[in-house]
């Protein structure tokens, strides 16, 4: 079998993620912290894609990672035109569209910008894979009942579609083969229709509609959020943290981390389990409404994500939505090994690339 080895950059906010595959198999991972006076320094996150990549290739030379080896590099997608889910080969149109941030600026944008820089001086390719703005949704999921609001896809593609692809190899069946609801449990919460490798229906998981999660509020009631915002009491930055930030279980217990809520269940705290209950309860809700979209023709549901970790939850889930069809847990986030298996299916030829371009303003994956 020939082996492609592989370089995956998945930019955060004050770190950056690298990993060495040889197909499948990885060689080297390594998280990059950047201080707070390093990122200080640069006035937009895109002035950060040199020292950045510095970073990186100081790095891969300390572990004596020959790059000229590389087949391919792959970057965390980052706020872009809504596309379609797959793996897209960087091209000029996505770099000028990461570089002015244009549905945001984020850590992510650098992804696409990094893999570039590095690919390109090796007359290799580059890719994203699945970002966070991947929209597959059906015309009539995007209604919320104000034309002026439509409801938007923003979600963990990435990982959602990774495990969708494991979930469906576990089933002995292809991805676009299966139908399946896919919980991504983290920071924010994300429930998916999947229908044959197209994710139909998902909530706003940024800052949008769904369960409230460790720090999101998700969902919560449009005439009492509208009051707030014009009680003169929060600014608009203070009741957006309400929102993003400051909801969820921190709002409730003051923590976002999953393993201090279950640390105080475990020592009698019932507030904690009924706030860790109702964020069980409301999970279940979601993925009660996608085995709807799906007309209840449902091969699996499926929990991922880190709180995926703990069966004080996914069991809470589980007793609701078994009914559905049969629960697969699969823990944590593999985000780098996602990213390398999207460059392989190109590199191998079980895919063809996509790409990023705008026509009348709008985009489209061909």
């Amino acid at each position: 079998m020939e082996v492609f080895r592989i370089l995956a950059i998945n930019p955060g906010s004050t770190s950056t993620k690298i990993a060495i595959f040889d197909n499948e198999k990885p060689l080297f991972e390594e998280v990059l912290r950047h201080s707070a006076e390093e990122i200080g320094r640069y006035k937009t996150i895109f002035d950060q894609y040199s020292f950045r990549k510095e970073v990186i290739l100081e790095t891969l030379s300390q572990k004596d990672i020959n790059i000229t080896k590389l087949a391919a590099v792959v970057g965390r997608g980052g706020l872009l035109h809504p596309i379609p889910g797959g793996t897209y080969q960087v091209n000029d149109a996505m770099l000028k569209d990461l570089k002015t941030g244009v549905q945001g600026e984020h850590a992510s944008n650098l992804g696409g910008v990094l893999a570039f820089e590095i690919a390109a001086q090796l007359n290799i390719p580059a890719f994203i894979v699945d970002p966070v703005v991947v929209d597959e949704m059906e015309p009539v999921a995007r209604f919320s009942g104000i034309p002026e609001f439509p409801r938007k896809s923003i979600f963990h593609a990435l990982n959602q579609k990774a495990v969708g692809r494991r979930a469906a190899r576990d089933l002995g069946k292809g991805y676009e083969e299966v139908r399946l609801i896919v919980a991504h449990l983290g920071g924010g919460i994300s429930v998916g229709a999947h229908a044959n490798s197209r994710i139909i229906d998902v909530n706003n998981a940024l800052d949008g509609d769904g369960p409230f999660s460790p720090e999101r509020a998700g969902g919560v009631p449009a005439g009492d959020l509208m009051r707030a915002a014009f009680s003169g009491e929060l600014t608009q930055a203070e009741l957006y943290k309400k929102i993003l930030g400051r909801g969820g279980l921190v709002a409730y217990l003051g923590t976002n981390d999953g393993r201090d809520v279950v640390a105080r269940i475990k020592e009698g705290d019932k507030e904690a389990e009924l706030v860790y209950q109702a964020m069980a309860y409301q999970v279940s809700k979601e993925i009660g409404s996608a085995a709807a979209v799906l007309k209840g023709r449902v091969d699996a549901v499926v929990l991922t994500g880190g709180l995926a970790y703990d069966q004080i939850l996914t069991g809470w889930i589980q007793e609701h939505v078994s009914f559905i069809a049969p629960v697969k847990v699969y823990p944590g986030e593999d985000e780098m090994i996602a990213l390398a298996e999207g460059a392989l299916r190109i590199l191998r030829g079980e895919e063809n690339s996509k790409e990023y371009q705008i026509e009348e303003d709008a985009l489209h994956a061909e």
